[in-house]
């Protein structure tokens, strides 16, 4: 079974390069740390005080035991200090959804559009 944090982040919109550093420290912290991270986004068009982190793992237990790896590492910790000193995150939501497995990661293989 394959399951993801959804973690629903509402940002300060002046803050977004903050946020967008939190995120790309993530990006070397969570793989390093067992997670399978799907991404970070941030505000673009639409709404702009929202922003999302997708995480998988095999299973809840795999998830927990990422959160103690989280909790002792160093770098890890700097992050979260970061993103409380600096109070560009002003809400944060966790969900676990379970994926569909067939239409999982699935990359496209028909038509597409020249950028």
């Amino acid at each position: 079974m394959t399951i993801t944090c959804f973690i629903r982040y509402e940002i300060d919109p002046f803050q977004k390069d903050q946020f967008t550093t939190y995120a790309n420290n993530w990006a070397r912290i969570i793989p390093r740390l067992g997670g399978h991270l799907l991404g970070y986004f941030a505000p673009h068009e639409g709404s702009n005080y929202e922003a999302w982190g997708l995480i998988s793992f095999a299973s809840l237990a795999a998830y927990e035991a990422y959160r103690q790896r989280l909790r002792a590492d160093d770098e890890a910790q700097a992050n979260f200090a970061f993103a409380q000193r600096e109070r560009f995150i002003l809400k944060e939501e966790r969900t676990f959804p379970q994926s569909v497995p067939a239409s999982y990661l699935q990359a496209p293989t028909g038509y597409l559009e020249a950028a």
